[in-house]
């Protein structure tokens, strides 16, 4: 696995080995990152259910400011903190090895809001839906951000009043979902 873009572009990714995880394919993610803006500067990430940090890693690559990554994983953190320490990103990031509900309730008690936030909950059984709602609910996302669903393309999430799907985008058995806050054209 690979950063595809950004002045980290080309460096290898550590994954934990015999994990569970699935990280978001290459092509996934190229996809993700043609579709949000290609300048990232100034923007704060969350990454929820983080895995091996590849996602924030490339928004961080692509400008991103800052960003929390949470997993509660002790295998995804180490792997997680390894990246980052050797693509020299520590300083824009903090790894939070927790639950994400946990998680949450301290950034909407702290008040903290996100430009981009993505979601990758381990696939089915409502995680997507359930997080969604969650974020929602926490008001951690910015009036003019994007929270990016990852999941398998059946198990589409249903969404809180208020926020809108303003893009959804299908790669094989992996969907994304574009959702914002609010009416949008």
């Amino acid at each position: 696995m690979r950063v595809i873009g950004g002045n980290a572009r080309g460096r290898r990714l550590k994954v934990p080995k015999g994990q569970t995880l699935r990280p978001t394919a290459g092509r996934v993610k190229e996809a993700l990152f043609n579709i949000l803006p290609h300048d990232l500067s100034g923007t704060k990430v969350l990454d929820l259910f983080a895995g091996t940090g590849n996602v924030t890693i490339e928004a961080l690559s692509r400008g991103a400011a800052a960003a929390i990554l949470v997993d509660s994983s002790v295998e995804s953190g180490k792997a997680i903190r390894e990246n980052l320490r050797r693509l020299h990103l520590t300083d824009r990031t903090k790894v939070w090895i927790m639950p994400v509900a946990r998680a949450l309730r301290f950034l909407a008690r702290h008040g903290e809001t996100f430009d981009l936030i993505f979601l990758d909950p381990p696939y089915g059984a409502g995680w997507l839906t359930r997080s969604i709602a969650a974020v929602a609910g926490a008001g951690l996302l910015e009036s003019s951000g994007v929270i990016v669903g990852e999941g398998h393309w059946r198990d589409r999430p249903s969404f809180p009043g208020g926020y809108v799907v303003t893009r959804e985008a299908r790669y094989g058995e992996t969907a994304l979902w574009f959702i914002r806050a609010g009416p949008h054209p």
